[in-house]
């Protein structure tokens, strides 16, 4: 059966996403998913503007959360989605002026920023260390990250990158890494601060865990839909990530999560697939925002409010992938992650 299959994928009647739905933000009714991520003590406050902020009006309805269990008409024909499709407004142009202030800050609550990840395998040794590439999936097409995963390492450790031709770790276009552990099932996050044996005196220049991301094998061995945990630093009462800048291996994101000390951080999981008897596979619902069946394909949700999609990511072509997120993640946090599925898993395939 094939994982994801994008026939079911897409399932759902378009056209009661259409019905102004640009007013509309991707929320359940139940809760405001901002209070969902706040873990620093008073209640959430009106988000302050920042000047950089994208604006409001995100067309947001493809990526609108609903599976396609709970469709009205769950057996609604894709046949007018490509007309629905050209008929929609462009999303509006997300302002990119400081890339690297962009790629660290929070979505704006309300906006879901679509991105396109493109993997390059040419050239000499690209077939096992391919560049991947995050462009805004918009009509500019902004770059905004590319990764790569360094030769020489015991364990796999993708370096993340500002400038798509300067993948060095030395270099000023260093922002973040994905590194993973022996068996390749846990992944750690970083930004591009110092190393903890290189801390300045209050440890401010120390890095910070911006995510972890673990994966288990599901109930069906090998061949079932996989199972994502991902970890992330939870929002203060300004809707600012909380800093998490671990002394040392056993005080990161992973241990923290592990030993139950949940304090300032939020677990998610990526969503489970349902079981479709008529195709015969695994089915999630991306709207349109996916194309192709692959065991890669994903949505990460919320376990109090599985409606709201914190980020979700797909094929689309054989090289080329849909990676969309929404407050509280920022872009190297869904890239990294994204990233960290591409990654050979012993454990998982």
């Amino acid at each position: 059966p094939c994982p994801l299959c994008p026939t079911a994928a897409v399932t759902g009647s378009d056209e009661e996403d259409d019905s102004d739905s640009s007013t509309k933000p991707i929320r359940s009714e139940k809760k405001n998913p901002v209070s969902l991520f706040q873990t620093g003590g008073d209640p959430p406050k009106e988000k302050k503007t920042k000047k950089k902020a994208p604006p409001k009006a995100a067309d947001s309805e493809e990526a609108t959360p609903e599976t396609s269990q709970k469709n009205s008409n769950p057996k609604g024909k894709m046949k007018k989605s490509k007309k629905a499709k050209e008929e929609r407004p462009p999303s509006p142009a997300i302002e990119v002026d400081n890339l690297e202030e962009f790629v660290l800050q929070p979505a704006p609550q309300g906006v879901t920023i679509k991105c396109r990840v493109t993997r390059d395998k040419k050239g000499m040794d690209r077939g096992l260390y391919p560049t991947y590439y995050l462009h805004l999936d918009n009509d500019k097409k902004v770059f905004l990250l590319a990764g790569r995963k360094r030769k020489k390492s015991k364990t796999s450790n993708y370096l993340i990158s500002i400038d798509p031709t300067d993948l060095s770790r030395g270099g000023e276009n260093f922002i973040g890494k994905l590194r993973s552990n022996l068996m390749g099932t846990k992944f750690t996050v970083f930004d591009n601060g110092a190393n903890p044996d290189r801390a300045n005196a209050n440890w401010s220049n120390v890095r910070q865990e911006l995510s972890a991301v673990v994966y288990e094998t599901n109930v069906l061995g090998f061949k079932g839909p996989r199972k994502m945990t991902v970890i992330i630093p939870g929002m203060n009462s300004d809707n600012e990530r909380v800093p998490i800048r671990p002394r040392n291996d056993n005080d990161g994101l992973l241990m923290r999560w592990q030993n139950r000390n949940m304090d300032n951080i939020i677990e998610l999981h990526n969503k489970a697939p349902v079981w479709n008897d008529e195709t015969q596979s695994y089915v999630l619902n991306f709207h349109g925002r996916v194309t192709h069946a692959s065991v890669k394909n994903f949505q990460i949700v919320h376990d109090s409010d599985p409606d709201y999609i914190v980020m979700q990511f797909g094929r689309v072509a054989d090289d080329a992938f849909t990676m969309d997120y929404n407050y509280p993640l920022c872009a190297v946090q869904a890239f990294a992650i994204a990233l960290s599925s591409f990654d050979g898993k012993l454990a998982c395939e």
